[in-house]
């Protein structure tokens, strides 16, 4: 159970994380935004900040560290999320099943409300996407070291150029070729 459990989070933050790294420098690109690539955006926020690091990891810890313990719990015993234990709110967390919360918070479009079959369809899709963005992930930061740049300034570079600029041809990824 722990380690479904595991792999569950992990595809939800690798989708997020895809999709903050995606949006983001698809958006900069067109001009509507302008924001720093991922891997430059820690360093300028927290160069920037007046907020210490410190401070900052403090309550990310404890933030984190609640929100896990009350994942545990559910784990240990089901249905717990929507005891009341958070700020007294019942029936806004409850979910239908372990590391599936519901309720108005986090299942706001009702996808759980539906029959059961179109519920395990879902959460088989969620894995399938999730597993996707992990991949994604390594593939982002093996790019970000062959190149020195994020996914849509390459697919930028190898549409303006697709004979030249290509994964053979950045000296990295095939180093014989090179």
């Amino acid at each position: 159970m722990w380690m479904r459990q595991a792999e569950l989070i992990h595809c939800r933050w690798a989708m997020m994380g895809v999709a903050g790294i995606i949006l983001p420098a698809f958006l900069t690109k067109l001009g509507v935004l302008d924001v720093p690539v991922w891997f430059e955006a820690g360093k300028i926020a927290n160069d920037s900040s007046s907020v210490p690091f410190s401070a900052l990891l403090m309550v990310e810890f404890l933030a984190m560290g609640f929100v896990e313990t009350k994942r545990w719990y559910d784990i240990k015993k089901p249905g717990s999320q929507g005891d009341g234990s958070i700020f007294g709110i019942t029936d806004d967390f409850k979910g239908k099943s372990v590391g599936y919360p519901g309720g108005t918070f986090f299942d706001p479009f009702g996808f759980s409300k539906g029959s059961e079959e179109s519920y395990r369809t879902m959460q088989v899709k969620e894995i399938a996407n999730g597993r996707l963005a992990m991949v994604a992930m390594v593939g982002f930061w093996a790019q970000y070291a062959a190149t020195g740049k994020g996914p849509i300034d390459n697919l930028f570079d190898h549409i303006a150029d697709p004979g030249h600029v290509t994964f053979a041809t950045n000296g990295v990824s095939l180093p014989f070729l090179g």
